[in-house]
């Protein structure tokens, strides 16, 4: 059984920065994307961020230019830097891995952008 753990959520100021990880039980390379998903309050759940196994990237436009994917394939970890975060990216975010036919999905980490 696949597991993704997510880490680093919390608080954040307006403007402010925030890294968060997701750490596989497998060997990254198995899957053929990773992502973040968030889901604000009273919202459904959208995508944030895409990236491929070989290498290909997708954001939602509202965090084209603010946030950042990537993966360190020695330690199964991909990553979601953040920056200029927005009171709108409030939300919980939740790794996943597709391995086809599968999806697999983290816990989630609580994300808070407040002043």
């Amino acid at each position: 059984q696949v597991q993704l753990v997510e880490s680093g959520g919390g608080l954040a100021q307006p403007g402010g920065s925030l890294s968060l990880s997701c750490a596989a039980s497998e060997n990254i390379f198995r899957f053929s994307t990773m992502g973040w998903y968030r889901q604000a309050p009273g919202k459904q759940r959208e995508l944030a961020a895409t990236l491929t196994s070989g290498g290909s990237t997708n954001y939602v436009d509202s965090v084209k230019g603010r946030f950042t994917i990537s993966r360190d394939n020695a330690k199964n970890t991909v990553y979601l830097q953040m920056n200029s975060l927005q009171p709108e990216d409030t939300a919980v975010y939740f790794c996943t891995a597709r391995m086809i036919p599968y999806t697999y999905w983290g816990r989630g980490t609580q994300v808070t952008v407040s002043s």
